[in-house]
């Protein structure tokens, strides 16, 4: 086995974790504000449904994570 191919082993293993913020409760997305570029985690969010961004005071938009990655950055 070459060394090329063990680091291309071991990149492709650590891209394809199931396990990424393990311990978490699973974000489905965030809200954001489409005028200051706030964004809050949809997890973060306990009452207000879309929130009011904490700069401006507008509505918040929700976008949902792409599904591969499991991550709402």
């Amino acid at each position: 086995m070459s060394v090329l191919s063990t680091v291309r082993e071991v990149l492709e293993a650590s891209s394809q974790s199931a396990n990424r913020g393990a311990g978490e409760t699973e974000s489905k997305g965030a809200y954001w504000c489409d005028d200051c570029g706030e964004r809050i985690r949809d997890v973060d969010v306990q009452e207000e449904e879309p929130p009011s961004c904490p700069e401006c005071g507008d509505e918040m938009t929700f976008e949902r994570a792409a599904a591969s990655t499991g991550c709402a950055c």
